[in-house]
């Protein structure tokens, strides 16, 4: 079984799964799965951190301006968006192995969950569904 994420998603992902009610075997891999997606997303997020620093003018201390509106000081606003977007449509590996049973109960969970979504919430819920249909 082979998962693949995009580096976008995770954080939207984790907060899915942080909401739903589980008890026994499906919390406890529930819980690892989140760690796990938690891993690549600081390393998603230190990616976009050098993505910045490689984008924007910077200040004295070698970091990221940000402008009086809250935005940062990019330099090449179209190349920026072209390496963000590419980033962000990344995909993190995630494969059976060790994570066998715990892939197999998160799409148990998903497959099974009775829970109404809307909004962004059911996106990323029918995103998700849809990557553990395909394995």
């Amino acid at each position: 079984m082979i998962l693949k994420i995009e580096k976008a998603k995770l954080a939207p992902i984790i907060n899915l799964f942080y909401d739903l009610s589980l008890r026994g075997k499906q919390s406890r891999h529930r819980s690892k799965f989140i760690k796990l997606l938690s891993e690549r997303l600081e390393e998603y997020q230190e990616d976009l951190k050098e993505l910045l620093k490689e984008h924007c003018n910077l200040d004295e201390k070698g970091e990221p301006i940000v402008k009086e509106d809250n935005t940062f000081d990019v330099k090449d606003i179209d190349a920026f968006i072209k390496d963000r977007k590419e980033l962000d449509e990344e995909e993190i590996v995630i494969e059976g192995g060790d994570y066998q049973d715990m892939l197999k109960t998160v799409k148990e969970i998903l497959m099974n969950c009775d829970r109404e979504f809307s909004g962004q919430e059911a996106m990323i819920y029918d995103y998700i569904c849809e990557r553990f249909e395909a394995v």
